[in-house]
């Protein structure tokens, strides 16, 4: 029986990597779906990194948009500015990014708590600052545009059909790794440190290089998915890298499940497919419906909308299976 179920999910995974690959592009989500698609995978990536940080590490983070702005603007300066290749821009851009993180975390994760948060909060607030400033040294007062297509060789993706299979191979990549690195040695050093600090040092575990390391990584993620955003969209403003989009990031890994790589992808589509259909309604006031949904995703499903429909599935097949029918 464990056998035909791994068998199961095995099929199930391959079904779905030719839906995202074959199918999905050229059926129902051609046009604009093809779009929706490119940020959802996008936005995944940059989430994955948060879930990393927050949920298997306990750490928590506001200022993730600020590493997404760093790849959009690195990318974006170094490719309409000084003439660098996209991939070289995007490469230098990962580094720096990977570089900042590394020197701002150690003094950072001297801080616990709301004062981390605070920390977090203000690093998010001064690079949104910096981001404007950007845009009037290296291009218009409301952003950077002329920002070249990626492109390999003479194909360039330069539609989006092209580059929603671009942008979800990098998204699967990161899924991919993050995975492996959740159940390697190093993920159980992230839940051990999640449970307690103390017990962690006692066993060996420097907390602290653990923690720089998983933000460093998580601010890696951010940066490919910013430089992908501005060589899709070809334009970087300050804008998507506010505040609202900290929380928004936030509200993804929480209804994903912080502690869930796959349900990234789930937090992602929801809150994207929420905030381009639903909020817009709501105008100044979608950062408190942004609020209330953490709170209530945390008080009645703490571990994720994601999650918790999974728990649903699985009791219905336990259900199934008690009264001898397979599902």
């Amino acid at each position: 029986m464990l056998a035909r179920l791994k068998r199961n999910w095995l099929y199930l995974a391959i079904a779905a990597v030719i839906a995202f690959f074959i199918v999905i592009p050229f059926g129902w989500f051609l046009g604009q779906y093809t779009t929706l698609m490119i940020f959802i995978g996008i936005y995944t990536i940059v989430t994955v990194g948060l879930c990393l940080l927050m949920g298997y590490t306990g750490q928590v983070s506001l200022g993730q948009a600020a590493f997404f702005g760093m790849g959009a603007y690195i990318s974006a300066i170094l490719t309409t500015t000084s003439g660098f290749n996209p991939w070289l821009a995007m490469l230098i851009a990962a580094v720096i990014t990977g570089a900042f993180a590394y020197i701002i975390g150690y003094p950072i994760f001297r801080l616990k708590g709301n004062y981390l948060a605070m920390a977090t909060l203000g690093l998010g607030l001064i690079m949104w600052i910096l981001f404007k400033q950007l845009n009037q040294s290296f291009g218009e007062p409301d952003g950077i545009s002329g920002i070249p297509y990626l492109s390999i060789g003479g194909f360039a993706f330069d539609s989006s059909f092209r580059m929603y299979f671009l942008v979800w191979a990098f998204c699967l990549a990161v899924l991919l790794i993050s995975q492996n690195i959740v159940r390697s040695r190093t993920g159980r050093a992230l839940r051990a440190i999640h449970g307690s600090e103390a017990a962690s040092e006692s066993i060996g575990i420097n907390v602290v290089r653990v923690k720089v390391k998983i933000l460093v990584l998580g601010a890696v993620y951010a940066s490919l998915a910013g430089s992908l955003f501005a060589h899709h969209l070809r334009y970087v403003g300050a804008q998507p890298f506010d505040f609202l989009a900290s929380v928004k990031l936030v509200v993804m890994a929480v209804i994903g499940g912080l502690a869930s790589i796959w349900g990234a992808i789930f937090g992602a589509g929801t809150t994207h497919i929420l905030s381009d259909e639903i909020l817009l309604r709501f105008g100044d006031w979608d950062v408190v419906v942004y609020g209330l949904i953490l709170v209530l995703v945390m008080i009645f499903m703490p571990e994720g909308l994601f999650v918790k429909l999974k728990e649903v599935f699985e009791r219905l097949r336990l259900r199934y299976r008690r009264k001898g029918v397979e599902p």
